[in-house]
């Protein structure tokens, strides 16, 4: 039984369980967060949720941050607000394997309940933080991909179970409560695709946040719920996993229930599991993360241009390849608005281009709307690499131009006739020496200037990955580009306290800071 077996050893978990390089990952991963959350508290989605809920709050008890600790509002409301100032500006942490971004769900309605609670330790902290990431990138690796495909914001759909199941650790819950918990959250389903670009996507995870933070409370009073909530034929795997093949396999692969000979599930006393936390990524650019590749090779090739004396005002045409998620998330040809570019890879490469960086300031309205981008953006084309196994050849085509009815055979070959049909190709990623597809965190930019004058970049793995992650100091960097405008002369202060919270006596000492 799924539920149970995650809930036991939620229950079962010690701080010292935790190898160090896990309890590391635990840090950055909050510290991260709290600089998203601060930088996210003035943006509008936040403002307007504020001023739009304010007659519904209750009793001021945890803080909203972004106001040192002087804007107190009911825990609920707290999880939910600061889940969406730290995810607005799509800058939050991304577990790969799924594109869940786990830090935000949870902790958002942690710390809300550790501010409202009082007396909780960094150690406790850390332990359900990763409790909760843990469960949430178990469940999110059970129905992926398809779970994603057909169109559930995968963050929001298992960040509630992720919350859930952190408050349940952190209040000390006993098993039946905490699968009681899981099964209130799974029930609250929230998070479609379709909401990406505006508002609504940064309030998924923060309404994760809030009905995760509700379950554990609800399960802690006694409020039952099926104990087969994930499993159960009519439960959360089987309706939002519905397109999954194998998913009874899938879920006792990812959850631990059978034998593990590949190390995957959930780590215990007797076996080493994978733990899902260290997987996780950082993100330098503020937008949709499978565009990172490009914006990566843009702002290299930003420096090459300016030292070759070469002006971004004379680039001919810019040819991208990637991966074809890149164009199904990120495909906004023309985005309307900074929300909008996050979702828009033609946007992230003229902002590389350009400015040689690609940081919240770049996705401000009035850039995404500056005729300047406009016109670079408007050179820039994705291509994909398609191939036909059976008729042995490897051929570039246009993406946007692409579809199975409006190309022929003749256009895809360069006019040379084929003896084989539509059928015969297949979408082919494949990198600068085509031999293998590409990765979600690589790209090919090659840049063309209206001299003659071609630049080309290959990015293998993209900055911000697992194989080229943030260091502690870019993060640092990240951290006070975003706070200190806010926090002013206590940025540095807050820095320093959220790398050395496992030695915290009390979270409130850090809350009061952001």
């Amino acid at each position: 039984m799924a539920t149970l077996h995650l809930a036991s050893w939620v229950n079962a978990l010690k701080y010292s369980d935790l190898p160090q390089d896990v309890v590391a990952a635990a840090v950055r991963s909050f510290y991260n967060w709290a600089g998203c959350a601060v930088g996210g508290s003035n943006h509008p989605a936040t403002n307007i949720a504020h001023v739009a809920l304010k007659p519904f709050f209750g009793v001021s008890t945890a803080s909203l941050l972004g106001h040192k600790g002087k804007v107190l509002i009911d825990a609920q409301h707290a999880a939910l607000l600061n889940g969406i100032a730290s995810h607005v500006h799509d800058y939050d942490d991304t577990h790969l394997d799924t594109i869940i971004h786990p830090t935000g769900p949870v902790a958002s309605a942690l710390l809300a309940v550790a501010e409202w609670k009082g007396g909780f330790s960094g150690p406790e902290f850390l332990l359900a933080l990763t409790a909760g990431i843990e469960a949430e990138c178990k469940v999110g690796l059970a129905v992926w991909p398809e779970h994603y495909d057909v169109g559930w914001h995968i963050t929001s759909t298992t960040g509630s179970i992720g919350a859930a199941v952190a408050v349940s650790k952190l209040l000390s819950l006993s098993t039946t409560q905490t699968a009681h918990a899981i099964g209130i959250a799974a029930t609250q389903v929230v998070g479609l695709r379709e909401m990406f670009g505006s508002h609504t996507k940064s309030f998924h995870p923060g309404r994760a946040a809030q009905n995760g933070l509700m379950a554990a409370i609800l399960a802690q009073a006694g409020y039952t719920s099926s104990e087969r909530a994930l499993e159960a034929k009519r439960g959360w795997a089987n309706v939002v996993g519905v397109t999954k093949p194998g998913l009874d396999e899938s879920m006792g692969k990812w959850l631990g229930l059978e034998p593990d000979t590949q190390g995957l599930g959930l780590p215990t006393e007797k076996k080493a599991g994978r733990w899902e936390i260290l997987r996780n990524s950082f993100k330098p650019f503020p937008c949709g993360i499978v565009i990172h590749p490009i914006i990566d090779g843009c702002v290299q090739l930003h420096k090459d241009m300016a030292s070759k004396s070469l002006d971004v005002k004379n680039i001919d045409s810019v040819e991208l390849t990637v991966h074809p998620l890149v164009l199904e998330l990120t495909g906004k040809r023309t985005p309307k608005d900074g929300l909008e570019g996050k979702f828009s890879v033609y946007h992230g490469a003229a902002i590389g281009l350009i400015y040689g960086k690609g940081a919240p300031s770049q996705y401000e309205d009035q850039v995404v709307q500056d005729k300047g981008t406009i016109t670079i953006r408007d050179k820039v084309h994705q291509i994909l690499l398609l191939s036909s196994q059976r008729l042995g050849i490897v051929c570039k085509h246009d993406a946007e131009k692409f579809t199975s009815t409006s190309f022929s055979l003749e256009t895809l070959t360069s006019h040379i006739i084929l003896g084989g049909s539509i059928a015969d190709f297949k979408y082919h990623q494949v990198n600068a020496t085509a031999d293998k597809s590409f990765g979600a965190d690589e790209a090919e930019i090659i840049l063309t200037m209206y001299d003659g004058t071609v630049l080309k970049k290959h990015v293998q793995h993209a900055v911000g990955s697992v194989e080229v992650p943030l260091t502690d100091v870019m993060l640092e960097e990240k951290f006070k580009d975003q706070c200190t405008s806010i926090l002013k002369e206590g940025c540095e202060e807050a820095s320093k306290a959220l790398w050395n919270i496992e030695k915290a006596t009390d979270i409130k000492e850090i809350t009061k800071l952001l």
